[in-house]
């Protein structure tokens, strides 16, 4: 729909490591915004597309109308659909009745919070209040200070809060969900298996690697006693995708807007501190570059954690979990994202690094000794 603008010309997205990539969704045209934005009735009149999401897994696009600024997000259908969205916008709904500050879900004139048209779904956002500080930044880097680790932290613990209530069940199976039913497991091999065998992508990519054998090794060295722990904690819906650019930031260095629910769906408070810690305290991108045993910022770890326990506090059980879950918890994501890439993007170098990189990588990171010193400094004291 549309041709390209002088906008989209030469956009492009954060790729898989450092560099910035052409990208796989072509950037919204203003043609295409303003055809999407006449669905729904709040929108006003478009003034100009002002910037377009770095973002790969999906496009997106922030406008200016006469009645301030929305953003417009475009998803291929095979990885969102109107359903799959509605799941996540109930989620922001609770939240926001909860008095979490979120952007507020733009609704269609028969009161549906997603459209579909074509091969794409399309959402639309107001705009929340707050800098975006950290829009141009890969998702996965450190925060700018510890003091933004720490008013993360407290988010966190609030969004929490207003978490409490929402039993909405786990989610539909679909790409790029952070859930929670492999480590959970008594028997997380055979869950592993049964979430492989469930998406056909995936488990063509892994026919012919060892991945039992790596993952049984993974889970034998590193996942004792994970279900138990996990089985302990209140089910509880999760934002799963906590990083610094997923937030917008007042003047004073807090929290003013919480955004992005794609990778929600019902795990446990723990996981999600977990996910926030994994995301934001180790500088992955670098990992391989020369300087593997510096890439973690035990501080800003256990800022976010401190920040966390000024709402909600966490006793020895808990700061154990944490540590325990840390090296696992990126698991099962880092599965959905290969067959992401390998089923609906067709890209199998993506789909490799995500295997070898990121699940892999990630995991034996934590098993060196540079990994076992950052859990150490976890384990300084366990009571926050």
């Amino acid at each position: 729909m549309g041709g390209a603008d002088n906008a989209t010309t030469g956009h492009r997205v954060h790729g898989m490591g450092l560099a910035m990539a052409a990208p796989t969704w072509p950037a919204i045209t203003e043609g295409e915004a303003a055809a999407v934005l006449a669905r729904f009735p709040a929108a006003t009149p478009i003034a100009a597309p002002r910037w377009h999401s770095p973002r790969p897994f999906s496009a997106a696009t922030l406008i200016d109308t006469t009645d301030g600024a929305l953003i417009l997000k475009r998803h291929d259908r095979r990885v969102r659909t109107v359903a799959g969205l509605a799941e996540e916008h109930r989620f922001i709904a609770h939240l926001a009745g909860a008095g979490t500050p979120v952007s507020d879900v733009m609704r269609t004139a028969d009161g549906a919070s997603a459209v579909a048209v074509g091969e794409w779904t399309y959402e639309l956002h107001r705009q929340g209040p707050g800098d975006d500080a950290y829009r141009d930044r890969p998702s996965w880097t450190p925060f700018q200070s510890h003091a933004h680790a720490h008013a993360a932290g407290v988010a966190l613990a609030r969004l929490h809060h207003a978490s409490s209530g929402f039993d909405a069940p786990v989610r539909v199976p679909q790409p790029l969900v952070a859930s929670l039913g492999i480590l959970s497991a008594t028997a997380p091999l055979i869950a592993a298996e049964a979430y492989v065998e469930a998406r056909p992508a995936l488990a063509a990519f892994l026919a012919g690697r060892p991945w039992r054998r790596r993952l049984s090794s993974l889970f034998a060295a590193l996942g004792d006693g994970l279900a138990q722990r996990i089985a302990d904690r209140q089910p509880l819906w999760t934002h799963n995708d906590w990083h610094p650019s997923n937030l917008l930031w007042s003047a004073d260095g807090m929290v003013a807007t919480v955004f992005d629910f794609g990778l929600a769906d019902r795990t446990c408070a723990v996981h999600d501190l977990v996910i926030a810690i994994e995301r934001t305290a180790v500088a992955w991108l670098e990992l391989g570059q020369g300087r593997d045993d510096t890439i973690a910022d035990p501080g800003a770890a256990r800022s976010l954690i401190a920040g966390y326990a000024t709402i909600r506090p966490l006793d020895r059980d808990e700061i154990d979990t944490v540590i325990r879950l840390l090296p696992l918890v990126h698991v099962e994501f880092a599965l959905s994202e290969i067959d992401y890439f390998a089923g609906i993007v067709g890209d199998l170098d993506a789909a490799s690094l995500a295997w070898e990189g990121y699940l892999l990588g990630h995991a034996d990171w934590f098993l060196s000794a540079s990994g076992q010193a950052f859990l150490s400094h976890l384990r300084v004291d366990r009571r926050v």
